[in-house]
């Protein structure tokens, strides 16, 4: 059966899901019911609440992959897909990121010299290829030209004004004729915007958590102090924000500056582990919807409205521009899932920054949330945000011995299932390979 095929057969069972209103809060969320969500929150056996639920998912999400015939046995390699685009990745960011300011400068590009993952542009090259041969809208202006995304609006000598060192915001689009080009050179530079945007939020990130390490070297703020970690994120945002602006693309812009807004909004609600901060809370289901829309402010906010610029970008139809954002939805949820499950799971080593550093920081994340609904006790020790002696060991314990993990893991499995599925209509493609084995690999990652 093809993808197609199965994913048709998802969304039609979940259609049928949808017609009975559930009562619960969590699945009255803006998507599809989620299934581990009922297995786990709706069931009073532990065995029906982790297990079934892991093996129940982890089956459907094996189910949705799918191999191009004769490559039954060989993975598909994301980052092959999109080699090309990505080697020229960080030196284009580097050159948006020039100052003539020395020691600005430095700290602006001292996250670009680690070794990182580069997801977030990853999945924008990959979305951008995926869609090149879905429907167009055929009311939309052409896409940019590589001149037009390095060509300023405001005349030269006002954006520089009394800033003699400044240097012209370029990135010059590499050589990469083509007949007929499927990725376009303002998607390429989208792909370049949103590391830029994920940069930022790093540096504010770890002055906010007082963070030691990042990509296995000093954090910024380690090596340069707060003040210069936060003006080189404001920095960053601001460099993003111009070549953001020469996309001239309008709904793109709002799009991204949205997400700037979003992690602010998502760093807010961290601040606190309920939404009424209570000093004594009980489990709620309310509880895990607080986690879950802080998480896709903080997290998937960026991939899915990314996606979405991706194939606004492409000028493709209005269909897949909602698929293009439904897959980054779900995948940015999944990742953040997977993200605080190793943070109980792998070592400071394995992740490349402290290990158990969300307790640490008094976050209760999905582990523990999952863990809280069998063992009351958990409830003061995240109203008081884990600070007395003993809090951070006694929560680690509880979150070990319970199926918190391994619920989290169930839902992370889901999501990337629904991410899966939200690429059903997409034409078959490597890129399109690429995504599903980004949704896959997700879910597997261990750092």
């Amino acid at each position: 059966m093809s993808l197609r095929q199965r994913s048709s057969s998802a969304l039609t069972q979940a259609a049928a899901r949808r017609a009975v209103a559930p009562s619960c809060v969590l699945c009255r969320l803006p998507q599809e019911p989620s299934r581990v969500h009922r297995a786990s929150l709706h069931s009073t056996s532990k065995r029906d609440s982790a297990w079934a639920a892991a093996v129940q998912v982890a089956s459907n999400v094996v189910g949705n992959v799918v191999r191009k015939a004769g490559k039954d046995t060989m993975a598909i390699d994301p980052l092959r897909t999109v080699a090309k685009e990505m080697k020229f990745l960080t030196g284009n960011i580097r050159k948006l990121l020039g100052s003539g300011h020395p020691s600005l400068d430095r700290v602006a590009k001292y996250y670009t010299q680690a070794e990182g993952k580069h997801v977030r542009p990853m999945i924008v090259l990959l979305m951008s290829r995926a869609t090149h041969l879905c429907p167009k809208n055929p009311h939309s202006d052409s896409p940019q030209t590589a001149r037009g995304i390095d060509s300023s609006i405001s005349p030269s000598q006002v954006l520089g004004d009394f800033n003699p060192s400044a240097l012209p915001l370029t990135a010059p689009e590499a050589d990469m004729s083509s007949p007929e080009l499927d990725i376009l050179p303002s998607q390429r530079r989208l792909a370049e915007i949103a590391e830029l945007i994920h940069t930022a939020s790093l540096l504010h990130d770890d002055v906010i958590d007082h963070s030691e390490a990042r990509r296995g070297s000093p954090s910024a703020n380690l090596e340069f102090g707060n003040k210069m970690a936060v003006l080189a994120g404001d920095f960053l945002l601001g460099r993003a924000s111009v070549a953001l602006a020469r996309l001239r693309n309008a709904e793109v812009v709002e799009l991204l500056a949205t997400v700037i807004a979003n992690l602010v909004e998502g760093e807010f609600m961290q601040l606190k582990n309920t939404e009424r901060d209570e000093r004594n809370p009980k489990w709620s289901e309310e509880t895990l919807t607080y986690y879950l829309q802080k998480t896709y402010l903080k997290t998937a906010s960026l991939i899915s409205k990314s996606c979405r610029a991706a194939a606004l970008l492409g000028n493709t139809d209005a269909a897949t521009v909602d698929a293009a954002y439904a897959y980054g939805r779900n995948l940015g949820l999944a990742f953040q899932l997977v993200d605080d499950m190793l943070d109980y799971t792998r070592s400071d080593k394995d992740l490349g920054k402290p290990a158990g550093a969300d307790l640490e920081l008094g976050l209760a994340t999905a582990p523990l949330l999952f863990a809280w609904k069998e063992n009351p006790e958990l409830g003061a020790l995240v109203g008081r945000k884990f600070e007395k002696e003993g809090d951070v060991q006694r929560a680690r314990e509880i979150v070990l011995q319970s199926d918190g993990i391994e619920q989290t893991r169930a839902l992370a499995d889901d999501y990337a299932e629904k991410a899966i599925s939200a690429l059903a209509d997409f034409p078959d493609s490597e890129a399109k390979d690429g995504l599903i084995e980004m949704a896959e690999k997700t879910v597997k990652r261990k750092k």
